[in-house]
């Protein structure tokens, strides 16, 4: 070698090392199938430990059942840590783990369906500098748990994989990157890929399971006479049934105040008592209305020490004493609750074991946000608020629930949760027909008049429809224990404040159309709960009405 290209070389290395090399040592690729298939990913209908897997079990082709076992293998000739140190070369370990992963792409028929970026604390540290394979049940029979299961189901059910694979044959195209996010995503070339021919059996549907439902009579409200598009309903009824759309018990529309869709699945009907979750927290905001017009409490700017005895509760700070009814409405209480993190130490899953859950919520430790101005989900904040109901009111508040709001709307078949010293739970669990559910949503849509009576007044029903969090971004905002939402339809934005509870229960009242709908399910923990219900309501029962 000449000494001029030597020096060019030595001086290349050492100014550019990492470029060059990896900086941790990978496992050894020994085992003969992933040595033939490296830079690929291969397809199972049983999950095969690498030591078990053989030719013959790699599928080419498959018939697809949501129900059966569905997986991949990738393959690849390096460990992720390595492939991002490419992308980067002056991150240190850490920055790498901390803000890199695989992005996975999804195609069906050459069509990009879904790409995601697997969040960075998907997978162990370990693992990602070492390994260079990775098994990923993508559907199970026995539902094994893993981050490539709800990987599938928000490809398959939330960003439109069902509509894709629609009954037919079709060829699944997945694509794996390394990604990095700093100030921007960075991605790398693809490390693994794989392709199958799928074939999906067409279901066999009933014209009864797609025709529009009949009202029967004595339901309770009066029957519209107005039209809605029935083919759009037989559409959505059809995804139902081919369950494209999963785990529905009701659809409930009223339209100017009179019922126009009543629609019952999957063995739930109108006497069927809807376990709705969450839905049940914005019940203590009409109450809390309610108590606050009859003077049984002075405002909601009221706060805790008017009501307890804060000193005497776990990890006191003055803040604590300056919590109001109104913070705890908005949940922007300022205690380190948040139902979003696991670790944080007033998760509502730490409350329910515990003997005493209002004790609980009370002895949460503050934060340093600002009372009222930070937003976090927090159940236990909300029981505060039906102890601080239960202790206020006449005769409890059971009681003062039935004769002020369910006995005045009618309702006289529903079911609370019971808090551990038997008062019900505000938190959630409060379990009605699912037109009951809508009559507290039009309690609302009428401003707060039921039967030409005054329940709940209208200066409350306002401010539990104002957005507390304007500034506050990638979030469409919290009223009192209600959500905001902006429905979008074409050109169109539909706004709307809504209960909303785990498994996509909803009751929504739309601010500028007279139009209050319900949605009950039982999707329980399944990522695709609210964003089928979304779905629908965006794509299937606005334009019914004609809203497009």
């Amino acid at each position: 070698m000449k000494p001029t290209i030597l020096l060019i070389f030595i001086f290349t290395f050492y100014l550019y090392p990492a470029q060059s090399q990896n900086i941790f040592i990978p496992e050894k690729i020994e085992n003969p199938i992933q040595k033939k298939y490296s830079g690929k990913i291969i397809f199972l209908d049983k999950f095969i430990s690498l030591d078990n897997l053989k030719e013959d079990n790699i599928l080419s082709s498959s018939t697809f059942q949501e129900d059966k076992d569905f997986g991949i293998h990738a393959f690849f000739d390096n460990s992720l840590v390595n492939y991002l140190h490419k992308l980067s070369p002056k991150l240190t370990v850490d920055q790498l783990l901390k803000n890199g992963n695989y992005q996975f792409s999804f195609y069906v028929d050459g069509k990009l369906i879904y790409e995601e970026n697997l969040n960075t604390g998907a997978g162990t540290p370990e693992n990602k500098k070492l390994k260079t394979s990775l098994r990923i049940p993508l559907t199970s029979s026995n539902n094994e748990d893993s981050w490539g299961r709800y990987l599938w189901m928000r490809f398959y059910l939330i960003h439109g994989g069902i509509d894709a694979l629609a009954s037919g044959n079709h060829i699944l195209k997945i694509e794996i990157r390394p990604y990095l996010k700093t100030s921007s995503i960075q991605t790398g070339p693809i490390i693994a890929e794989g392709d199958i021919n799928i074939n999906v059996p067409e279901k066999n549907i009933s014209e009864q399971q797609i025709a529009v439902q009949p009202i029967q009579p004595n339901s309770g409200w009066d029957t519209s006479k107005e039209k809605f598009d029935i083919e759009i309903i037989k559409n959505l009824n059809k995804k139902i049934a081919e369950e494209r759309f999963k785990n529905l018990t009701s659809i409930v529309v009223i339209k100017n105040g009179k019922l126009l869709i009543e629609e019952y699945f999957n063995h739930s009907g109108r006497d069927s008592l809807q376990d709705t979750r969450s839905v049940g927290k914005s019940f203590s905001s009409a109450l809390m209305g309610i108590a606050i017009k009859e003077n049984h409490i002075k405002s909601e700017n009221q706060n805790l020490k008017a009501f307890y005895n804060v000193e005497q509760f776990k990890n006191y700070s003055p803040k604590k004493d300056s919590v109001t009814i109104k913070s705890l409405l908005t949940m922007s209480s300022g205690f380190d609750g948040n139902d979003e993190d696991n670790e944080s130490p007033g998760n509502e899953e730490n409350m329910y074991p515990t003997e005493n859950w209002v004790k609980f919520a009370l002895d949460v430790p503050m934060t340093g946000n600002t009372i009222g101005k930070k937003w976090n989900y927090f159940t236990a904040g909300v029981v505060i608020t039906g102890d601080i109901l239960d202790k206020t009111v006449p005769k409890g508040l059971e009681n003062y629930a039935d004769k002020k709001l369910f006995q005045p709307l009618g309702i006289t078949n529903y079911k609370w949760q019971f808090t551990p010293q038997n008062k019900p739970s505000l938190a959630g669990g409060l379990r009605m027909k699912a037109l009951d559910f809508a009559k507290f949503g039009q309690l609302y849509k009428n401003n707060g008049v039921w039967n030409g009576k005054m329940v709940l007044d209208k200066t409350w029903i306002k401010k539990s429809f104002t957005n507390y969090f304007v500034d506050q971004p990638d979030f469409e905002g919290y009223g009192y224990l209600f959500w905001r939402k902006v429905y979008k339809v074409g050109n169109q934005n539909f706004e709307a404040y809504q209960c909303s509870g785990n498994g996509g229960n909803k009751i929504i009242i739309f601010t500028h159309i007279p139009v209050v709908m319900v949605i009950t399910a039982t999707a329980y923990n399944k990522p695709y709960a609210h964003s089928q219900a979304d779905k629908m309501i965006q794509e299937y029962l606005l334009p019914a009405l004609n809203y497009k």
